[in-house]
C-alpha cells in the first residue's frame, strides 16, 4: 500500500504480509513504523478476504529495537519532538503509552491469526512485538534479546504480562534480568519459537502454515478460539472457560459453518465455509478489554 513508508502490506491467496521495512537500519522501530502497523492491522481486519497475518523484517534484521538516534533522550516521554510524534498514542494511568504497546496491543486484538517469521536479530521492542502473535517461527540465522535492563530500562509492549506466559516465569525471568543476546536455539529450547528452520526455508515454511489455516478451517472458528484461547490465559477457573465454550458452541452450532465442516466430511470433499468473521465477533467477548483509565 502506497500510505506506508516504514512498512509493506501484501495480500495473496488469504494471506496477508507485513514486512518491516527500514533495512538500512535493520528496521528499528519508530513511532512512524507504529503507527502504520496499527493501520495494517486495522486494515486486515477489515478486509474479509484476509484469513492470516504474516509479520517479518526486510533484509537481515527482523527488528534491531528502537531507533537510537535521539541519543540519551531516546525514551524521555518529556522530550518535546518526542511528545509531539506520539500525541495521537494517547495516555494509559496518566502518562503517555510506550509505543511497543501500542503496536502489541493492536496485534492482541487482531481477529485474524498471525504468524511471525523472525528473519533476523529481534531484539527490544524487535522481540516483544512478537509476543502477541499465534504462532512465531524463526530463521537459524535469527537471534533474540529483551536487552531493556542493559539499557536502563523495564520490558514494554506489555511483554511482562505475554513473556511469562509464553516460557514461564524462570525463563522470561533469565532472559529479562541478563538483558543478553540469545541465539534461534535456545529460543526454540525455551518455547519462545515452536520451530526454527533455515534461512532460505522461512518464508515458505510460514506460508505453508498459513495455507493451511486459509485451505481449511473457518474464519469465524479460527478468530473466536484466538479470542477464547488468549483471553482464558488470564481466567481464575475453568469455569470461565466452560461458559464461555458453551455460549461459543450454542452459537456456532446452529451456524453455516458447523453445517458446512460436518457435511463436507462426510461428503470427503473440501470445505466452504460461508460464515463472515465481523457478522460472529459477538459470539466472544473482545479481548483485550480496554482500561477505564486509557484515553
Amino acid at each position: 500500500m502506497s500510505e506506508f513508508t516504514e512498512i509493506r502490506l501484501d495480500v495473496d491467496a488469504g494471506v496477508a504480509t507485513i514486512t518491516l521495512h527500514r533495512p538500512d537500519k535493520l528496521n528499528a522501530f519508530t513511532s512512524t513504523m507504529a503507527r502504520e502497523l496499527v493501520a495494517a492491522f486495522d486494515a486486515t481486519d477489515a478486509d474479509e478476504d484476509v484469513r492470516v497475518v504474516l509479520l517479518t523484517g526486510e533484509g537481515r534484521g527482523f527488528c534491531a529495537g528502537a531507533d537510537l538516534g535521539r541519543g540519551g533522550r531516546t525514551f524521555d516521554s518529556t522530550d518535546e519532538r518526542r511528545m509531539a510524534e506520539r500525541a495521537d498514542f494517547g495516555t494509559v494511568g496518566g502518562v503517555p503509552r510506550d509505543g511497543g504497546g501500542v503496536v502489541s496491543l493492536r496485534i492482541a486484538a487482531s481477529t485474524k491469526p498471525v504468524i511471525v517469521a523472525v528473519n533476523g536479530p529481534a531484539v527490544g521492542v524487535g522481540a516483544t512485538m512478537t509476543l502477541p502473535a499465534d504462532i512465531r517461527i524463526a530463521a537459524d540465522t535469527a537471534r533474540f534479546g529483551f536487552v531493556f535492563a542493559r539499557r536502563g530500562l523495564v520490558p514494554e509492549a506489555a511483554s511482562s504480562w505475554f513473556l511469562p506466559r509464553i516460557v514461564g516465569i524462570s525463563q522470561a525471568m533469565e532472559w529479562v534480568a541478563t538483558g543478553r543476546v540469545f541465539d534461534a536455539a535456545e529460543a526454540l529450547a525455551g518455547g519462545l519459537v515452536s520451530r526454527v528452520v533455515p534461512a532460505a526455508d522461512l518464508l515458505s515454511t510460514a506460508r505453508s502454515i498459513a495455507a493451511e489455516i486459509v485451505d481449511n478451517t473457518s474464519a469465524v472458528s479460527v478468530a473466536l478460539s484466538r479470542r477464547m484461547l488468549w483471553s482464558m490465559l488470564g481466567a481464575d477457573t475453568p469455569w470461565e472457560a466452560h461458559r464461555t465454550d458453551s455460549g461459543a458452541i450454542f452459537r456456532l452450532g446452529q451456524g453455516p459453518d458447523a453445517a458446512e465442516g460436518v457435511t463436507s466430511f462426510l461428503e470427503k470433499r473440501p470445505p466452504e465455509f460461508p460464515a463472515r468473521v465481523a457478522e460472529h465477533l459477538d459470539v466472544v467477548p473482545a479481548w483485550p478489554t480496554r482500561p477505564e483509565d486509557m484515553e
